[in-house]
């Protein structure tokens, strides 16, 4: 079996929940099955059953857009681009609206089952509309989109579920929670200070390590 990811972000370029999600998620099935991760950037690495390919994200055929508009159709130029190659995937896994056109088209195309995580929800974001004016329309509609085609959706949460359901018109049967989670391995108890002794941070006092978006 052979999964597809689509995602904006992965290794060197992770700056979200979003990424780091995506680099755990594709790691670990690789152990079980090939992954083919497409993303934004420029990677170009296999390691095992794990190939990755970035696809550019800067495209000078929109130097004199309208700079609100610049991110969303660089967004939907590199989703074009994230299918020029040939697809032999069994499963295609999209994560946030970056890209989702991409899931979209390899839909249609290749007929192959879309999957998707929802991390956050545009109705959500209201604000992005001062960032991309109508562009928030755009990417509202993407997401929309491929959330009603998906084959399955997968909540983050049981408050995303919620969330999903609300905003779109998708059956709750094919809407699963799956939690986000952390590798103990790697984060595990320490005494290790440097980071608190960077910040000035009072060492006698207990920390909790809290992974996820406060919103």
């Amino acid at each position: 079996m052979k999964a597809l990811f689509y995602t904006r972000e992965f290794p060197p370029y992770v700056y979200g929940g979003a990424g780091v999600h995506v680099e755990y998620l594709a790691g670990e099935l690789a152990k079980l099955i090939d992954v083919d991760v497409r993303s934004f950037g420029d990677q170009d690495n296999q390691d095992g059953n794990l190939t990755v390919k970035g696809f550019p994200y800067d495209n000078t055929a929109f130097e004199n857009s309208n700079d609100k508009l610049k991110a969303v159709l660089k967004t939907l130029s590199t989703c074009i681009h994230m299918n020029a190659d040939e697809i032999d995937a069994d499963v295609i896994h999209c994560h946030t609206w970056y890209a989702h056109f991409a899931g979209i088209i390899a839909k249609l195309c290749y007929g192959i089952p879309l999957v998707i995580t929802t991390h956050s929800l545009e109705p959500l974001r209201p604000w992005k509309r001062e960032q991309l004016g109508r562009g928030y329309d755009a990417s509202s509609w993407i997401e929309k989109t491929a959330l009603e085609m998906a084959d399955a959706l997968i909540a983050v949460s049981e408050e995303t579920k919620v969330d999903v359901l609300k905003h779109f018109d998708v059956d709750e049967n094919k809407v699963k929670v799956i939690y986000n989670g952390i590798n103990l391995e790697e984060y595990v108890l320490t005494d290790e200070s440097s980071t608190l002794d960077k910040y000035g941070i009072d060492k006698t006092k207990p920390y909790v390590l809290f992974v996820g978006r406060i919103t």
